[in-house]
């Protein structure tokens, strides 16, 4: 009942506590099984939950240190850099001395306390500490106020909330892995030639399919390699370049002339090694002019290469000037064209050749002189057949997540102050999943 809500200071319901970090000049104490966070690994975390890092640690390097292995469900807050991001432990951790661990009392529930945590944190930013950079101390999570309800309604609150987080998260691996399977098919057709060598070897015979080589297939593929600048290729494909099979697309657009509420990608939005673009701006407030792109475009960042922002255009919109917009001569070669441009062989290639010391880019003028070994058109296109129900089932989820995240959003203020009840919104969230 609403009567049974209180408003309690966070440091009243947890104990926060600092990680620490081992001697960087003991050898012993790194590279170890132990994940160890920092904040920049809690702030850039997908979702609520983390269970990548970038620094591992040893048994030792955690007891020479005042690091602390935390369960999984654990609450992490990170206190310096980027204040206030909030994460779940997915697994088993230690952290470093720009986070707190928070540690909940027997009537605060793990999940609750990390969507009261999120749906507050606005009002947390006015209790940070620094004259110099802000930061959060165990005196902030004395005056961060938090509304508490019983603890059977915080978990059935927690469950509502993430349930959506759930799907978000599922989503998110699928296109992962949906990836990868793209990535894996395109390593094994145009760059180890697997079907090639099989044929060559005896191991794949017409009207057999294996892994990765469909039975009707079995005569687009060459069945020996041959010598070219390149090295071995199959025989009869030429060394071409990627610009004979993909062009650049320069509709510049200036802020005037674009339309209120059209989708604004920048560089900050793609994430790195990914072909998954879930995130986007507005472009109401942009001041510059900017490219236009359609959906199915390949995004490529342009400057500082080397970041490997690589990405599919989910909708259509513009987007910043130092990405490149890219689409295939015909759609038969999408397939083809996304499979290079995504490679790190290609990033590395775009990297060494840009210009620029302190801010290199690269141009699509030496993208398009990449020298690739060119399939028979109709092997491109068998690709992108194959893999374009991949694609279009990634661009699907990432629309699909932001409609449940939006809900989530809506959902999530209102349920930890009590305006919400959750019988009026547990059916909501389930329907949406």
């Amino acid at each position: 009942m609403a009567g049974e809500w209180r408003s309690v200071a966070v440091s009243d319901v947890v104990s926060a506590v600092s990680g620490g970090t081992p001697r960087r000049n003991v050898k012993e104490y790194w590279n170890g099984d132990i994940p160890w966070a920092t904040a920049k690994d809690v702030a850039s975390a997908p979702g609520k939950g983390l269970n990548q890092v970038q620094e591992f640690i040893t048994k030792e390097g955690l007891e020479s240190s005042s690091a602390k292995l935390m369960p999984a469900g654990t609450v992490v807050i990170t206190a310096r850099g980027t204040v206030g991001a909030l994460a779940q432990l997915r697994c088993e951790m230690a952290f470093n001395q720009t986070c707190y661990a928070l540690i909940p009392g027997d009537d605060l529930d793990n999940s609750f306390l990390y969507y009261a945590l999120t749906g507050t944190v606005a009002e947390m930013q006015a209790l940070t500490y620094g004259t110099v950079f802000d930061t959060i101390t165990k005196r902030t999570f004395d005056n961060w106020l938090i509304r508490l309800p019983p603890l059977a309604e915080q978990r059935a609150i927690a469950h509502i909330l993430g349930t959506l987080d759930d799907k978000i998260e599922l989503n998110r691996r699928m296109n992962e892995t949906l990836e990868e399977m793209a990535r894996a098919l395109f390593k094994s057709w145009f760059v180890d030639f697997d079907p090639v060598r099989a044929k060559r070897e005896g191991r794949w015979r017409r009207g057999e399919s294996r892994p990765g080589m469909p039975a009707e297939l079995y005569d687009i593929f060459p069945d020996r390699l041959a010598p070219s600048e390149l090295g071995e290729i199959p025989a009869g494909w030429g060394v071409r370049t990627v610009g004979e099979v993909a062009k650049e697309s320069r509709e510049s657009v200036q802020p005037q002339a674009i339309e209120s509420g059209t989708p604004y990608i920048a560089l900050e939005h793609m994430p790195k090694r990914r072909l998954a673009l879930s995130e986007w701006g507005i472009a109401d407030k942009v001041s510059s002019n900017k490219f236009r792109f359609k959906q199915g475009d390949i995004l490529f960042g342009k400057l500082r290469p080397y970041f490997h922002k690589v990405g599919i255009a989910p909708l259509e919109g513009v987007c910043s000037t130092d990405i490149v917009v890219v689409s295939p001569a015909s759609d038969g070669w999408f397939g083809f064209v996304l499979g290079h441009l995504s490679s790190n062989a290609f990033v590395d290639y775009t990297d060494a050749t840009s210009t620029g010391t302190r801010m290199p880019r690269t141009k699509w003028r030496d993208m398009a002189r990449y020298k690739i070994a060119l399939p028979d058109r109709a092997l491109a296109e068998a690709f992108t057949i194959r893999i374009q129900p991949w694609v279009k089932r990634i661009v699907s989820a990432i629309h699909e997540s932001r409609s449940l995240a939006a809900l989530r959003d809506t959902l999530l203020p209102k349920l930890i102050c009590g305006e919400l009840r959750v019988p009026d919104t547990a059916q909501l969230a389930e329907d949406a999943v």
